[in-house]
This record gives C-alpha cells, sequence and structure tokens, in this order.
C-alpha cells in the first residue's frame, strides 16, 4: 500500500476549530485499506467537556464506525502531539501508527511529560512518526493563541 499522508485533512480540521474559536487542534482516523473513518477538530468550548479533544473525538467516531472499541490496524493522524489523556486513548484503541505535526512541550503526553507509550504500564505502544506538518501546525496555533492575548 502506498503511503498517503492525511495531514492535510488534518490540518483542515485544525482551521475549522479555530473558527470556531476552539483550539485548532485537528485529528483524522484512517482504517487499514487507508480510506478516512472519522475526522474532527477540537470541541471541549462547543461540547462543553473537558475530554472532547480532537483525537478523542475522531477515535469515538471511528471506535462507532467499526463498531467496536478497538481501531486495530488503524492510523491517527493529529495537528498536534497528543495530551496524556488522548495518549492514553490512543493506547486503549490500539491505534498501529501515530503521526502528528507540532510537538508540544507544555501539555504533550508522547515525547514530552507523561510519555504515555513509555510507560510500563502502557498496554500498546503505536508506531509514532513526529513532525508531519510541524510548522504550519505550530503556525495555526501560535496565530490563536497570540490573537487572543
Amino acid at each position: 500500500m502506498e503511503f498517503n499522508s492525511h495531514m492535510q485533512q488534518a490540518l483542515s480540521e485544525a482551521r475549522a476549530a479555530a473558527k470556531r474559536g476552539e483550539v485548532p487542534v485537528g485529528a483524522v482516523v484512517v482504517n487499514p485499506a487507508g480510506e478516512v473513518v472519522a475526522s474532527a477538530g477540537n470541541q471541549t468550548r462547543a461540547l462543553k467537556d473537558p475530554t472532547a479533544h480532537a483525537e478523542i473525538v475522531a477515535l469515538r467516531a471511528a471506535c462507532a464506525a467499526a463498531g467496536s472499541e478497538r481501531l486495530v490496524g488503524y492510523a491517527l493522524y493529529v495537528t498536534l502531539e497528543p495530551c496524556a489523556m488522548c495518549a492514553a486513548a490512543i493506547a486503549a484503541a490500539r491505534i498501529a501508527r501515530l503521526y502528528y505535526g507540532a510537538s508540544d512541550p507544555k501539555s504533550g503526553g508522547v515525547a514530552q511529560g507523561a510519555r504515555v507509550f513509555s510507560h510500563p504500564q502502557s498496554h500498546h505502544v503505536p508506531e509514532v512518526f513526529d513532525g508531519i506538518a510541524a510548522q504550519e501546525s505550530e503556525a495555526y496555533l501560535r496565530a490563536f493563541f497570540s490573537a487572543r492575548r
């Protein structure tokens, strides 16, 4: 199967989230056949739900579509390094590959902070690919937060 990055769609979800006043993070879930099965942007404000990060919303939709709590063989593309909560959900869903854009030194849970997948209690560790469209992801985040300062 030929590699096809779905980061542009994740960035589109991030842009849409920013327009709604949400932190601009987007996520896309791709099945083993390479088909997009779910995509979402952050919805914490809209849903008044602190767990409604883009990754969680997309994972919930993908699990519903798959009819399973496990997404074995699936890939997740996200514009920002997942936080510890999202990394734990990625492990629980058994995502095979995680692709993310910008690093998150403040709240990241993969390469920064909690490093969930490195923890001995992590039941599953996906392959992780970072830095995919990182500059574009970082630019959206910088613009969003600078407009609010």
